[in-house]
């Protein structure tokens, strides 16, 4: 089940409902309330008086939401040699013939990533759901921007 989503057209980011976003989190609908009556999670509120969270706003607390302690968090993402584990949400999964290309939104940057088709199909990849995006190489390049 993909959630629905409401287009903001202030600055075109797709409105999640509370619930929908508490599910994403992780966390309850009642906790994503009050961190809205906080401040601590921005919302925008409709004509009605609901409640709709920004996507930007969950992908902020993907990561810092997927356990408790410290130690739960780090029992959820695999345990590999990598240390370069960036939390994300996929955007899009495009498979054609061997190979799939998955978009990853992680923060306000996209990541793409070229794995088997038989890979992704294997994960159940789609669009919509959390995942690790994991990087290995032997050089890290830095630009100055």
């Amino acid at each position: 089940m993909r959630p629905r989503k409401t287009q903001n057209p202030a600055d075109a980011d797709p409105l999640l409902r509370i619930g929908d976003a508490a599910l994403h989190l992780g966390i309850s609908v009642p906790t994503i309330k009050q961190w809205i009556y906080r401040k601590k999670i921005r919302s925008i509120q409709t004509a009605g008086g609901h409640h709709r969270i920004p996507q930007s706003e969950v992908d902020r607390y993907l990561y810092r939401t997927r356990g408790k302690t410290e130690v739960e968090r780090i029992d959820l993402i695999r345990h590999v040699s990598g240390r370069n584990q960036l939390v994300g949400r996929i955007e899009e999964v495009r498979i054609s013939g061997l190979m799939a290309e998955v978009s990853m939104s992680i923060g306000n940057q996209r990541i793409t990533s070229i794995i088997t088709a038989r890979s992704a199909r294997e994960m159940h990849l789609t669009a919509g759901q959390t995942a690790a995006a994991l990087i290995k190489a032997t050089e890290v390049m830095i630009l100055r921007v």
